[in-house]
C-alpha cells in the first residue's frame, strides 16, 4: 500500500505514544498521530490539547487550536484562563508523560527556538514565542516535530525558547532542571534520538530516504552510523489513518 511522507510521519508519531500514558498535544500532525494511536495500539492513552481540553474525540480534523470541532466528546473543557500554567504544573508533578513540540530551529541537543531569527532585540523574524512550550520542555519528556532543513537543524540556535539537553549530559542539572528532556525528533526523513552524550543521532531513516539526503539537510554533524530503516506503516494502520482519522486528507 502506497503512502506519503506525511503519512509516514503520522505513523511514526503514533508509535511514540504508549497505552495508559498521558500526553500534551496540539493540532496538526500531533493530533493525527495521537488519534491514530488511540484507534490502534494505545486506546487508553490520555490526550490533553493545548486549549484546555481533555480527551476530545473530533469527528473531523480541526485546523487550529481554536477550531470548535476539537471539543467533540471532550471529558473536560476548562475556561482558557484556568488552563494557563496547568501544563507546567501537571508536568512538574509527574502527571504528564510527554509533550509534543515544534519550533523554527533545533540544535544537536534538542534545544528549540520558536522566538526569533537573529538578534533578540533586532530580529530578522519574530515568532509567536513559547506559549506553553517552555513549561512542557522544562518539566517533562518531549517529542519534537520538525521539517528537515539545514536552516532549521543548526549547530547554534538564535534563542533557546524551550530547553532540551542544553549542552550535554549534565547541562540540565547545572541549570537546576530535572532529568527529563527530548526523547525523539521526527521529520519527513526519519526519527532522531539522543545518545548518552545527549547529542542527536539518526535512529531510523524512512523507507526510500538515503543517508546522503539526511546529511545534506542537516546543518550540523550528526551520527548516521546507528541508523536502521524504519518499519513502513502496516496496511491496517494506514486504513485507520486514511479512512477514520483523516479521511479528507486535511493533514496527511
Amino acid at each position: 500500500m502506497e503512502y506519503t511522507a506525511k503519512q509516514m510521519m503520522a505513523v511514526a508519531l503514533s508509535r511514540q505514544i504508549e497505552d495508559g500514558k498521558t500526553y500534551i498535544i496540539g493540532t496538526g500532525l500531533p493530533l493525527i498521530g495521537g488519534t491514530l494511536a488511540k484507534n490502534t495500539h494505545a486506546p487508553n492513552a490520555h490526550l490533553i490539547f493545548e486549549t484546555a481540553l481533555f480527551e476530545g474525540n473530533p469527528q473531523e480534523v480541526p485546523t487550529s487550536v481554536s477550531d470548535l470541532r476539537i471539543n467533540y466528546q471532550a471529558s473536560v473543557l476548562w475556561p482558557q484562563y484556568r488552563y494557563f500554567g496547568f501544563p507546567a504544573l501537571a508536568a512538574r508533578t509527574g502527571a504528564i508523560d510527554a509533550g509534543f513540540l515544534g519550533g523554527a530551529q533545533i540544535d544537536p541537543y534538542g534545544n528549540l527556538n520558536s522566538t526569533c531569527i537573529g538578534d533578540y532585540f533586532h530580529p530578522k523574524t519574530r515568532f509567536s514565542g513559547s506559549g506553553g512550550a517552555n513549561g512542557i520542555a522544562t518539566y517533562c519528556d518531549t517529542v519534537i516535530i520538525m521539517k528537515h532543513e539545514p536552516r532549521r537543524f543548526v549547530e547554534h540556535i538564535d534563542y533557546i525558547t524551550s530547553p532540551g539537553w542544553i549542552d550535554g549530559p549534565d547541562g540540565r542539572a547545572r541549570r537546576g532542571l530535572n532529568d527529563k528532556g527530548p526523547r525523539a525528533v521526527i521529520t519527513e526523513l526519519g526519527v532522531m534520538r539522543f545518545g548518552a552524550d545527549k547529542r542527536m543521532y539518526l535512529a531510523e531513516c524512512f523507507p526510500g530516504v538515503s543517508l546522503d539526503t539526511i546529511r545534506e539537510r542537516t546543518g550540523f554533524d550528526m551520527d548516521l552510523s546507528r541508523a536502521v530503516e524504519a518499519e513502513p506503516p502496516e496496511e491496517a494502520v494506514l486504513e485507520v489513518l486514511l479512512q477514520k482519522v483523516d479521511p479528507m486528507r486535511i493533514m496527511v
